[in-house]
């Protein structure tokens, strides 16, 4: 039986990074699962306030089971249903899908998760200054738990080149930049 997490030909490393992008978004998700419960993780003032109810709860778990979701799609980069669509689909099962229908919303991906993983972490004055958000020890486990996902962006980076590299390979010279191979120079 094929393994439905691994093209035929995705290197075992893809496979590992694609694995591990999924793990680092855990830490966070479990966090905010744990705030969304009413758990103390150290917010004070008016965050603090702001912070909790149902509005909270719901919020948080949208936003885990979104960051998940998004995560587990990097599977498309080493597995076979980010070359095929799977034959239960209807109308367009066993369809080779575009190269570029996979690497673009994956470049695109790791440039925003990249971004804004810098901005929060990097720019002074930033939302992590802000004297409410949790000091000390709270301070730490959640930089504990916020700090995989500084990876995450880089991994699909990696990811998707490789996947645009795997999946251009054979293809005539010119044809992967959408030229054809006569009117390329010699």
């Amino acid at each position: 039986m094929p393994d439905p997490f691994r093209s035929s030909d995705a290197p075992r490393w893809a496979v590992l990074a694609a694995w591990a992008t999924v793990l680092c978004t855990v830490p966070s998700c479990v966090w905010r699962l744990a705030l969304g419960a009413g758990v103390d993780v150290g917010f004070t003032g008016r965050l603090g306030a702001l912070y909790t109810g149902t509005p909270v709860m719901v919020y948080v778990l949208v936003l885990s089971v979104l960051s998940q979701a998004v995560a587990c799609l990097t599977f498309a980069l080493v597995s076979p249903w980010g070359e095929r669509v799977p034959g239960w689909v209807p109308r367009l099962g066993r369809r080779r899908v575009p190269v570029l229908a996979v690497a673009l919303p994956a470049a695109v991906g790791a440039v925003a998760v990249t971004g804004l993983c810098a901005v929060l972490t990097l720019v002074p004055g930033g939302p992590l200054d802000n004297p409410d958000f949790p000091q000390g020890t709270a301070g730490l486990v959640m930089d504990a738990c916020y700090a995989p996902l500084l990876a995450w962006g880089p991994l699909v980076a990696a990811l998707t080149f490789a996947y645009l590299r795997r999946r251009s390979a054979g293809v005539p010279p010119g044809a992967a930049a959408g030229t054809s191979p006569a009117a390329s120079p010699a």
